[in-house]
């Protein structure tokens, strides 16, 4: 056997070994993500059971009250949540993944400019199943890094604090999970 079919056949076995690390490196995101949509059905299925009511109404008083028994009703179905509830180590570590990936892209100067024209935040203490603070703004995330993380139900919403991911609830005000260290320094 010459060199040069040698060289060849080191060459496929390598790109084989590779086509399978990417394989197996894929099948790992889609069960992150798998599993984070199920985490996520399971959260608004347990609200869905607590009977909770929202009339149509343009009173800001009846929203705020429609809000904050959303909110109570919702806590109670949770009474030990904690962080990592629906951020597990492999789905954070898919988002670090993701938003790490995003950032380092084309449009990484982008989203890391976005981020860095927010509103500064005070030091704030994040709870699962608390309202969110009310002096803390709700920070947007930048459009280019949603379309890297999976897609939520219109309940919830991706929040940044600082360098933290949120997972917020509208309808109760409340933080459903949080990922510490989730977002590089911009």
């Amino acid at each position: 056997m010459g060199l040069q079919t040698l060289t060849k056949w080191l060459v496929l076995g390598v790109v084989s070994i590779l086509l399978g690390l990417c394989a197996i490196a894929q099948k790992v995101d889609e069960s992150a993500v798998k599993q984070f949509q199920d985490r996520i059905n399971h959260y608004l299925g347990a609200k869905k059971n607590q009977d909770i009511s929202s009339k149509p109404t343009d009173s800001p008083d009846k929203l705020a009250q429609q809000k904050q028994q959303t909110r109570e009703k919702t806590q109670a179905t949770r009474p030990g949540a904690q962080r990592g509830d629906i951020f597990t180590p492999a789905i954070a570590a898919y988002f670090k993944k993701q938003i790490a990936s995003t950032l380092r892209g084309p449009d990484g100067d982008k989203v890391r400019a976005s981020l860095r024209h927010a509103e500064p935040l005070p030091n704030v203490q994040l709870e699962v199943n608390a309202k969110y603070p009310r002096n803390l703004p709700l920070q947007s995330t930048p459009p280019t890094l949603l379309m890297h993380l999976p897609l939520l139900p219109k309940e919830l919403q991706y929040r940044i604090v600082g360098s933290t991911l949120v997972l917020y609830d509208m309808s109760s005000d409340l933080i459903v999970d949080f990922m510490p260290n989730a977002v590089p320094a911009v």
